[in-house]
């Protein structure tokens, strides 16, 4: 078996801009061990910095926990409360990139997720989109990625057997090419 590696993106190094209008981020997680429900976040702010090589290139993301959207008023609160995210006391969750490997479209991120003041490392499967020029201007670079989490790891305990261990994320987030000089 060959294994392909690179050492550098095919992106131009500099600091990419998150788009916020082209990004999401979502979860899933098991409801009474038979169902899924289904979230997103609404407000998310991410850098993306390109190094000259995988070594020197990272990601930060910071997601306000206030800002979930489940579909479901009264659901939301009660998981914004102190019975599940507690976002008085623990109002973001955090992701910072410690190493990234890959090559052509298939990508992996390890990192360190923190929410409240509990650090984690976690591993995203990521999808390189690609780069596109945007018609108002811009390259823009497209990535999806998937990973999952045990809540428990995190202090969110509550309602073992009513709530699945695991909690699934998805991103997609665009970034946009830093201007050239």
């Amino acid at each position: 078996m060959t294994t392909s590696r690179t050492t550098t993106l095919p992106l131009s190094a500099g600091a990419w801009a998150f788009d916020p209008f082209h990004s999401a981020v979502g979860f899933t997680i098991r409801h009474l061990g038979i169902s899924k429900v289904r979230g997103r976040f609404d407000q998310l702010d991410a850098t993306l910095t390109v190094g000259e090589t995988l070594a020197d290139s990272s990601v930060t993301a910071t997601v306000a926990l206030e800002s979930i959207d489940t579909g479901n008023a009264d659901r939301d609160a009660h998981v914004r409360s102190s019975d599940l995210l507690d976002v008085a006391n623990r109002p973001t969750m955090s992701f910072r990139s410690t190493r990234i490997k890959g090559a052509g479209e298939d990508w992996t991120m390890e990192g360190e997720l923190t929410i409240g003041d509990v650090t984690r490392p976690v591993t995203f499967a990521v999808e390189f989109g690609g780069v596109a020029d945007a018609p108002m201007g811009g390259k823009h670079a497209g990535f999806e990625a998937t990973g999952e989490i045990r809540r428990s790891e995190f202090g969110l305990t509550f309602a073992p057997g009513l709530l699945g261990e695991v909690v699934k994320i998805h991103l997609d987030v665009q970034f946009i090419a830093p201007a050239q000089v």
